[in-house]
């Protein structure tokens, strides 16, 4: 399937795409292309049936926190890593 954008930059997706996959996209570049991804209308029921139990029990008080101490600790190592050897 192919589509062009028009003279604004607006891209048509067909309707049985749209149907499928929702109305809200993210636009993601690539190093040699762009890819569309959807969003769902209730992302954190998308990511719970993505996942299955991993999140069962848990709110999104508890996942944010959870994501955040995850952040940090790989943001420690790319610094630990990037430091020059033998510091």
């Amino acid at each position: 399937m192919g589509t062009c954008t028009d003279e604004r930059g607006r891209l048509y997706l067909p309707k049985e795409i749209r149907e499928r996959y929702g109305e809200n996209y993210r636009v993601v570049q690539m190093p040699t292309h762009v890819a569309l991804l959807p969003i769902d209308d209730d992302p954190l029921k998308g990511l719970r049936e993505a996942v299955g139990d991993a999140l069962k029990g848990k709110d999104i008080n508890e996942l944010r926190e959870e994501a955040l101490r995850t952040a940090i600790v790989e943001e420690e190592i790319a610094d630990h890593e990037q430091r020059a050897p033998g510091e």
